[in-house]
């Protein structure tokens, strides 16, 4: 399980960027995190990454504390960041550096397969499409089969239709090897589309606002009038978020959950 425990960072400008965050994400779970500009989302997977340090709190993967970057900890960025001088294959293999040659193959060969660029293994990446580029991140990333798979906005530069088949084959992905999935969007309609929950987070500083769960059977239909009455109940927590005055929502938080809803 990863649990981010009171979680706060302020930057040294003085920028509260979250405040007494805490969260509990079981293992293989999707989580969407999801707000407005200014909520902390890019912060906090930085602190689960080890990329920055908390100024308060704690992150533990299975009972141990993460400080640093971690082996269990794959991280996705919202741009694909390959290395231009390294072929895509070797883009994959990466960090796979430790592993008999075979098997790094076999695990690059395999990754390249589900994302649907076996053919392009040989390429470099200014040959690709940025769809295609970002599919050999995610394939990076699984490649390794962390525990845990932070994903920050790797789609929202593509288009609808891109984005979306990319949407396909990261849910493949993880049906193989069920790593627990943190993704920050702006996209209500893509979060329901691939979490189990929509956490939703109110800025300055950033804090969790509400938590809702997604009951919706894989796969998707995204026309389906139970699909879009869950959109709408996170775009309403969404809006609610960023309008509604950080003391009303302290009170709410203290009303039984039963009242919300």
């Amino acid at each position: 399980m990863l649990s981010l425990e009171r979680l706060s960072k302020t930057y040294a400008d003085g920028t509260r960027a979250l405040s007494d965050l805490s969260l509990k994400v079981r293992e293989s779970e999707i989580v969407a995190l999801i707000g407005g500009s200014g909520c902390g989302k890019t912060t906090l997977l930085r602190l689960i990454a080890g990329l920055d340090r908390a100024t308060s709190g704690a992150v533990r993967l299975d009972g141990e504390t993460l400080t640093e970057p971690h082996p269990a900890v794959g991280i996705v960025f919202q741009e694909p960041r390959l290395l231009p001088w390294l072929t895509v294959a070797d883009n994959v293999g990466f960090g796979l550096s430790d592993l008999p040659s075979s098997e790094r193959r076999a695990r690059v060969t395999h990754a390249l397969e589900m994302v649907g660029l076996a053919e392009h293994a040989g390429r470099w990446p200014r040959e690709l499409s940025g769809g295609q580029q970002q599919r050999v991140a995610i394939a990076r990333a699984f490649v390794t089969a962390p525990k845990v798979l932070l994903l920050d906005e790797p789609f929202s530069a593509l288009d609808a239709f891109t984005r979306a088949s990319l949407h396909e084959h990261l849910l493949a992905l993880w049906e193989e090897s069920r790593p627990t999935v943190l993704i920050v969007t702006h996209d209500v309609h893509e979060g329901v589309a691939l979490a189990d929950r929509a956490v939703v987070m109110q800025p300055k500083p950033g804090r969790i606002y509400d938590e809702l769960p997604l009951h919706l059977a894989r796969p998707r239909d995204k026309t389906s009038p139970a699909f879009e009455a869950a959109a709408r109940r996170v775009l309403t927590a969404l809006d609610r978020s960023l309008h509604e005055p950080r003391q009303a929502a302290q009170e709410r938080d203290r009303e039984p959950a039963g009242l919300w809803w």
